[in-house]
């Protein structure tokens, strides 16, 4: 008798334990399917923290944004496929995507909590466009590569023979990370948007130093030592220095140099627009921030660094040479000076 009722109790408690088993799994689903969502074009996990970041908006605001893969030119290009119906919610893009974005009448204006807080020139003054990190360019150097020389410290010094095929740059026709290089060195040496002469003089006295111009990236190439100098955004040096433990250092020009924003878009028409709208708040906020800074990229908002994390970072003196450019200007002129260099650098 007590085994037939222990049986029983067995029994009981394996269609107790299913049943409970199958109620939480349809509470968990309906909970899931009740979450809030948003979509992000360009939201790469591997590039600035990304991965991070969206586990973060998650966990401190409930919103699940799925990861994506796009680059900035993919997503416009969806985005204006899409114009009709849109899918998309927010965009990160590159700031001159973000400027041809806004003309192909695809994203809207929102301007989220801390706008004001925004340096200008960082954020498009109708709101179309903010900032949320920024690369600033300079010299990523490989210090054991230069076998004893000196560390350059200006664009000029880049013009010493001794630094003879030792420095590189991307390809400022093909790649942006060179365009803005070209960029950078023409208005830290008197030039301007309207003006390329100055850069395009430099370039013409760095070819006789017989310089290296990938097409591509050249991270592994700076950490080899192959290219012990290359003009590169600083959260690749500090990427290098503090997560690779290589012996680089990164460089500002005395002269100058100029920084290039990253930004948030809010697209027109956004089918979950709270919430897309919530997301751009967080990554302005302190936390989002502060995961920008972690990850080597300088974040916009003032006074959200950590010591700890500022100290992984050049002193504010020294990022006080790095200005910024209209950038819808440096859009427009992009394809004229590629036009001009390849005919008067890459020609002679």
């Amino acid at each position: 008798m007590m085994t037939k009722k222990k049986t029983f109790k067995q029994i009981f408690k394996k269609i107790f334990k299913k049943i409970f088993t199958v109620a939480f799994l349809f509470l968990a689903a309906g909970s899931a399917q009740g979450a809030e969502t948003a979509i992000c074009y360009n939201c790469p996990p591997e590039w600035a923290g990304w991965g991070n970041q969206l586990q973060l908006i998650k966990d401190e605001t409930g919103i699940i944004v799925p990861l994506d893969n796009k680059n900035s030119g993919q997503s416009v290009s969806q985005l204006i496929a899409e114009q009709k119906n849109p899918v998309a919610d927010v965009c990160y893009l590159g700031v001159s995507f973000a400027i041809n974005a806004r003309k192909a009448g695809v994203i809207e204006a929102y301007k989220p909590k801390g706008w004001e807080a925004v340096p200008e020139g960082l954020k498009d003054p109708d709101g179309y466009w903010v900032s949320i990190h920024s690369g600033t360019m300079g010299f990523m150097v490989n210090v054991e590569a230069l076998e004893g020389k000196p560390i350059p410290r200006s664009w000029k010094d880049l013009l010493d023979p001794e630094y003879r095929g030792m420095v590189g740059f991307l390809d400022p026709t093909s790649a942006f990370v060179g365009y803005v290089g070209a960029v950078a060195a023409n208005h830290a040496l008197g030039g301007t948007l309207d003006n390329f002469d100055p850069g395009i003089a430099y370039f013409n006295e760095l070819q006789k130093n017989a310089p290296i111009v990938p097409k591509q990236t050249a991270y592994a190439r700076v950490l080899s030592g192959e290219i012990p100098i290359l003009l590169d955004y600083d959260f690749n040096a500090y990427r290098a220095k503090h997560t690779d433990k290589a012996n680089v250092e990164f460089i500002i020009p005395a002269e100058g140099t100029i920084m290039v924003p990253y930004v948030m878009t809010f697209v027109k028409g956004a089918p979950h627009a709270k919430a897309g709208q919530e997301v751009i708040d967080f990554v302005l906020g302190v936390k989002g921030q502060r995961l920008w800074a972690e990850n080597f990229l300088r974040p916009v908002m003032p006074g959200v660094m950590t010591p700890e994390i500022a100290g992984l970072f050049l002193p504010e003196s020294e990022y006080a040479r790095a200005g910024s450019v209209n950038y819808g200007k440096m859009a427009e002129v992009q394809q004229a000076f590629g036009e001009r260099y390849l005919k008067d650098v890459v020609s002679q």
